[in-house]
């Protein structure tokens, strides 16, 4: 039941936590139990989006780094830093940006547009803004003087966050080391740099420390470090090998180390501040989960984040794996600087996202594992590694192409990711989390990516002169999650209680049924010897015969078992389509497959026995020839007119044939709009009218059956939802998917107006030359209205967008970007599980198309021949069929039918209901949970009134008395039975008597 539902997806995160635990004080190693925890975590629930709130007083901010959006790199006085000399240098970076902008000359230009920035952070709500102190601009030198411009310049940046309110989360270095230290000294593989940077962060200290309560000292050291001084992929761009790296990263931490103990000595008691470093990670996951691959794994985490979290938060020394794997590579700390490290962060400052992620991670530290971006995971395995400390996640995002301006679907649904990731990280995974900030503000120059993505929430045409910020779309997400800090329950998220009407059809789909025509053993006439001597076989005798009896359906064994089959359901429709090419071969009456229509004939009238009402398709399109009799597929298919007859007299046939069975037909079911010509589905309408027709003339007064078509029709949403280009962009795709074939039948007559209006815009472009038809008035009169009820077959919701961002999956001739949702549950297949999808589109048909009946024909996820999965098919039925009971209760859809696609694996492999393996089918659980809904007709709860259907009570006036009191006339039954057996044993006995006397 609904009511049962909500309770179980209200205990989940506590029930998780009991089950799995929280994790206790944390260990160098501990980590190592993540993935085998997130491993066994119940599926799919685990998996749902979690509609919960963050807890109060939660940390919602923007970031930004100096060199990326800052530019004037020649104002104020400011010094060079490496980056701009990286960037000048005659030979392009590999992956920099392609030509315009240099590096961060430039940039956003935020160094001359200050307000322009705050007012960005006052749009959007934040309760922080990180940035970065550029190094060389306070110290041009990297060594006093300080430069007072730049002391004037982040102390009016300041002042105006004070005065909107917001925390300014300031880093004291993010990668631009002043180029004097780095020609001086050899940058950060000198000793002599930490305590030059101490003196650098006195100053920031002293200056700015009174309105600045989080201090970051550097951000990520492992980039720096790497690729800076090992690789030389980065500034100062200096190929030292591993080395080198490791020295670099050494003195970092001791700069690190100096500047924390520098505040806790003298600044924190007076401006009450925390101080941590930046530390980035990625994820990584075991090819296979054995013991050997998540050993590599935790080795993995501990040479790139570990490196510097170990001796950080732990005990001042590196991680054991790295010190036993490289030897006298790794500087040693004495026991002393190991005191001096240990515990220099008041919280854990996280970076996970675009920069390291699949980018920067040097492939051999990945150790032959899977690198993947599952950042609840990664929290999670903080939390158990060191200690359970606070963390504060202070860079986070995606990116899209540096090409997409406002709509930048891709960067939001990955916010969501990240998002909804920290707050189960909260909520099921006790992992304390109190920040949370996006990457970045505006866009930027993205390091050795330049000017080719962009992260930015706010746009920033950096070939413009005044660089406005021009809101995305993922300023509106963000600006509404923060103002619900997080995603609170909404009343269309819940499940609802409640029933289907009286008469309501629940069914199954099979696309074909199993057609076996081979007659049962008994009508064979032959005579047979039994050759019990040599070769134990039966021995047909010549000439011989016995009298032969007349064929009864019973002689087809594969009908029995098929109809127990469904029996076992309890559905009342079963809808399976024939097959035109078997019935006439020919694709006239000239041959006609006899044996096939008696074998359709019984199968109908066998069900009709057992209370199921077939629902018959005349023509499903299949890959091999369309299903087209091979003559018609030869000569045009649906492209040919003669196909139009040709199908009228198929049908004509199929209702002389079956009609006395079949009250429930279906001209075509499911016709790909995707590869059908335009000429084709002219055609095909004016097909399924003039069969409309024939059988509301011919047949419908005798058979009083009724007949419609069956159009796939999954629902196609923007993928954002504030833009009013991504709505137009779904309205096509809806109007092409479905309005191609559903407004001439079901609306005017015609094509959709959408549908002329597009193609004759594209038409005019050399690359595209589409011709849509034009019905004459006769054929519009014809092909409107031919319809008694609206079929559609859904499976899923896709998201579309306007900004082209993955030519992949970029649809030209629609102008129409593919996007996923990843916060979504998706199959085996990748087909998104997105059961508002169902309703959103029967409410798009009711407002299209009005009051008209709905019956939802085929509905139906694909699993992997594993058990585990066909708990997403449970999940799937119960929560589309909810939705569709939404539709009827809620948004007054006349719905009157729902159907499973399908009913078995041997004729549609991983979609049915009935698994088939060894020539047995044997019932999922998922069969029985669907049972078990249309046993309720749907979801009735303690408040549900009772359903009293007028049809019984014309059948039967009394009944409702009787049904209402089945337990009292069971004991009247029992009572009346054995009274009648009593007076038979009394009455027995006394006649025994009589005679024995006489």
């Amino acid at each position: 039941p609904a009511g049962s539902m909500a309770l179980a997806a209200s205990l989940l995160p506590p029930l998780l936590l009991l089950l799995l635990g929280r994790p206790g004080l944390g260990a160098p190693g501990q980590g190592a139990g993540t993935w085998s925890r997130f491993a066994r975590l119940p599926y799919p629930q685990d998996q749902l989006f979690l509609h919960d709130t963050f807890p109060d007083g939660f940390l919602w901010g923007a970031g930004s780094a100096a060199y990326q959006t800052e530019g004037g790199w020649r104002q104020g006085g400011k010094g060079a830093s490496v980056w701009d000399t990286f960037a000048h240098r005659p030979a392009t970076p590999p992956g920099a940006a392609p030509p315009g902008p240099v590096g961060g000359d430039v940039a956003s230009d935020s160094y001359n547009n200050l307000f322009r920035d705050v007012e960005g952070l006052r749009r959007l709500g934040v309760s922080h803004y990180r940035f970065s102190l550029s190094w060389a601009r306070l110290l041009p030198n990297g060594t006093a003087p300080p430069n007072p411009a730049g002391l004037a310049h982040y102390g009016q940046l300041l002042a105006r966050l004070r005065e909107l309110g917001v925390e300014p989360v300031v880093t004291l270095y993010h990668w631009d080391l002043p180029q004097a230290l780095q020609d001086a000294f050899g940058g950060w593989a000198s000793p002599v740099l930490p305590r030059l940077f101490r003196d650098y962060a006195e100053l920031c200290f002293r200056h700015f420390g009174g309105q600045v309560r989080y201090w970051l000292t550097m951000d990520n050291p492992y980039v720096v470090a790497w690729h800076g001084y090992g690789t030389g992929r980065l500034p100062p761009g200096v190929r030292g090998g591993p080395r080198l790296g490791y020295l670099a990263a050494h003195h970092l931490l001791q700069a690190h180390a100096k500047v924390w103990h520098l505040y806790n000595d003298h600044f924190r008691p007076a401006q009450k501040g925390k101080v941590s470093i930046a530390l980035s990670s990625h994820w990584i996951k075991p090819q296979r989960m054995t013991e050997k691959n998540i050993k590599e794994c935790q080795k993995s985490l501990d040479f790139v984040l570990g490196w510097f979290a170990k001796p950080i938060f732990i005990d001042g020394d590196y991680p054991e794996s790295m010190r036993s794997n490289l030897s006298s590579l790794l500087p040693e700390f004495s026991e002393a600087e190991k005191k001096y490290i240990k515990g220099t962060a008041d919280f854990f400052a996280l970076s996970f996202g675009a920069t390291l992620s699949f980018q920067l991670l040097d492939s051999h530290m990945k150790f032959q594992q899977l690198e993947s971006i599952s950042l609840r995971q990664l929290l999670y395995w903080i939390n158990s590694e060191y200690n359970n400390p606070q963390i504060f996640i202070v860079e986070n995002s995606w990116f899209v192409s540096g090409t997409t301006k406002k709509d930048d679907a891709k960067y939001i649904y990955y916010l969501k990711k990240f998002i909804m990731e920290t707050l189960k990280a909260i909520r099921y995974d006790g992992v304390n989390v109190f920040g949370y900030t996006v990457w970045s503000l505006l866009d930027g120059f993205e390091w050795h990516r330049g000017y080719s993505i962009r992260r930015g929430l706010f746009y920033v045409d950096f070939q413009s002169h005044d660089k406005k910020l021009i809101p995305k779309s993922s300023v509106l997400f963000y600006q509404k999650l923060i103002e619900k800090n997080g995603f609170p329950p909404l009343p269309e998220n819940q499940p609802i209680e409640g029933i289907f009407p009286c008469g309501f059809a629940w069914g199954i789909v099979d696309n074909y049924i199993q057609v076996d025509t081979t007659p049962a053993q008994f009508v064979d006439s032959s005579v047979y010897v039994w050759d019990v001597h040599q070769t134990k076989k039966l021995i047909k005798v010549d000439g011989v015969y016995a009298s032969k009896r007349k064929r009864h359906c019973v002689d087809f064994a594969a009908i029995r078992l098929q109809i127990s089959l469904l029996q076992e359901m309890h559905v009342t429709h079963f809808h399976f389509s024939l097959k035109w090419s078997l019935i006439l071969p020919l694709g006239n009456l000239s041959l006609i497959n006899h044996t096939l229509v008696r074998y359709y004939q019984c199968f109908a009238s066998e069900l009709l026995r057992v209370n199921i009402t077939p629902v018959v398709a005349l023509w499903q399109p299949m890959i091999e020839n369309q299903e087209l009799p091979v003559s018609l597929a030869k000569y045009g298919a649906w492209e040919n007119t003669e196909t139009v007859q040709a199908f009228v007299e198929y049908a004509r046939f199929c209702f002389i044939s079956l009609g006395d069975h079949v009250k429930f037909w279906i001209t075509m079911n499911e016709p790909s709009v995707k590869n059908l010509t335009y000429t084709a589905g002219h055609n095909l309408l004016k097909a399924h009218a003039k069969v409309w027709h024939l059988y509301d003339k011919e047949f419908r007064r005798s058979q009083k059956g009724k007949i419609s078509i069956a159009l796939q029709a999954d629902w196609v949403e923007p993928a954002c939802p504030f833009s009013r280009n991504d709505q137009e962009v779904a309205d096509r795709i809806l109007e092409f998917d479905i309005g191609w074939l559903a407004e001439p039948i079901f609306g005017n007559g015609d094509y959709p107006e959408v549908m002329r209006v597009w193609l004759h815009r594209i038409n005019g472009v050399d690359l595209y030359n589409f011709h849509l038809p034009y019905f004459s008035e006769d054929e519009k009169k014809l092909i409107q209205g031919s319809f008694d009820f609206f079929a559609l077959s859904h499976y899923t919701t896709t998201l579309v967008g306007s900004e082209k961002e993955d030519a992949v999956k970029y649809d030209h001739y629609l102008e129409a970007q593919m996007i996923n949702d990843i916060t979504w549950l998706h199959s085996p297949s990748r087909a998104p599980v997105v059961p508002w999808g169902l309703r959103k589109l029967l409410k798009w048909v009711k407002s299209k198309y009005g009051d008209v009946p709905i019956y939802v024909m085929a509905n139906g996820i694909d699993d992997d021949q594993n058990m585990v999965h066909d708990k997403l098919r449970v999940y799937y039925i119960q929560n589309y069929i909810n939705e569709a009971l939404k539709a009827y209760t809620l948004d007054d859809v006349n719905l009157q039918g729902y159907f499973v696609y399908s009913f078995n694996d041997k004729t549609a492999p991983k979609y049915g209901l009935y698994s088939y393996v060894a020539n047995q089918y044997e019932p999922k659980p998922s069969l029985k949970h669907y049972r078990e809904i249309i046993d309720s007709n749907g979801f009735p709860g303690p408040e549900t009134p009772e359903l009293l259907c007028l049809e019984e009570v014309a059948l039967c006036p009394d009944c409702h008395f009787f049904r209402t009191r089945k337990s009292l006339l069971a004991f009247i039954s029992f009572i009346f039975v054995a009274f009648i057996v009593t007076i038979f044993f009394i009455t027995y006995y006394s006649k025994r008597v009589e005679r024995r006397y006489k």
